[in-house]
């Protein structure tokens, strides 16, 4: 994720970046540029052959606008609810360690919670990625066969649940610490759930099928409605609107999956990091 400062307005605006969508969109500006002129060149060596459409752009646009709201609203709605779902993972991962680390004594159980919590919360970001990297995880030899299960973050869970009930096996916490602690520990697999339904749930195909149609549809044909007043003065015109009609789907399409390695999804890395540091200063073996 990107940092930036949203005050220092004019330096944002000159700032280019890789994942700036004028830079993906360079070679197809650059093309369609190279078909209005060739819509202009027409005009004027034919003389007058096209007739103004901008009022039928215009209700055309409207609608494409609200389309287009609806889109980039709900494109980050899911954003933000990945957000949220992430800041839910760092309160409970901090409140279970504190409350175990309340109730235990021994140094080895203290390894073990921490290393388990931080092996979930990593395996957790790179589930939601292309598959878990088994090397940012710190597994004792008793604990290899994690290593060979599809969903990685419930083998943990699994584990977790095992020791915790063992805990309370020998009275080493109370039955209502148990439940305090089962419901914290119960969180994480809500937190990954709601986390899996972002990422496997993309909006509807149809919807985003159509919506592409239209955009095509609509600056394809925008030249011939603009070169019979603007006349040169249509080629920047016409790749100005392409440029912010696909800008804003392509940025739709970057966060409506947020867990991923681009410039603009959510900063995991750094969150699972801080955890990390968390648990280790709360633990403090």
């Amino acid at each position: 994720m990107i940092k930036y400062n949203p005050k220092d307005w004019f330096g944002l605006i000159f700032q280019f970046h890789k994942s700036d969508t004028f830079s993906k969109m360079g070679w197809v500006l650059l093309l369609f540029a190279v078909y209005t002129g060739l819509v202009v060149f027409t005009e004027i060596t034919l003389e007058n052959i096209f007739k103004s459409t901008t009022q039928i752009h215009s209700l055309l646009g409207f609608v494409l606008a609200l389309l287009l709201v609806f889109r980039t609203n709900s494109a980050y709605d899911r954003w933000w609810e990945g957000r949220k779902q992430w800041g839910a993972m760092v309160n409970n991962t901090r409140n279970f360690s504190l409350k175990l680390n309340a109730v235990l004594s021994d140094d080895k159980s203290k390894t073990y919670w921490k290393n388990m919590i931080t092996n979930y919360v990593f395996a957790m970001k790179e589930h939601l990625r292309e598959g878990v990297k088994m090397n940012e995880l710190k597994l004792s030899e008793d604990l290899a066969h994690i290593k060979t299960n599809n969903h990685v973050p419930n083998a943990i869970a699994k584990d977790m649940h095992k020791q915790l009930n063992e805990l309370y096996q020998t009275k080493v916490i109370s039955g209502d610490q148990l439940i305090n602690l089962d419901k914290e520990l119960k969180a994480f697999t809500d937190i990954i759930g709601a986390c899996e339904r972002i990422k496997k749930t993309p909006i509807p195909y149809s919807y985003s099928l159509f919506l592409k149609k239209f955009i095509f549809l609509y600056v394809i044909t925008i030249p011939f409605g603009l070169v019979v007043e603007f006349r040169f003065w249509t080629i920047p015109i016409a790749t100005a609107i392409l440029y912010v009609l696909g800008s804003i789907e392509l940025i739709a399409e970057e966060i409506e999956d947020p867990f991923g390695t681009d410039a603009n999804d959510l900063p995991t890395d750094g969150l699972s990091q801080t955890i990390k540091e968390n648990l280790e200063e709360i633990f403090e073996v």
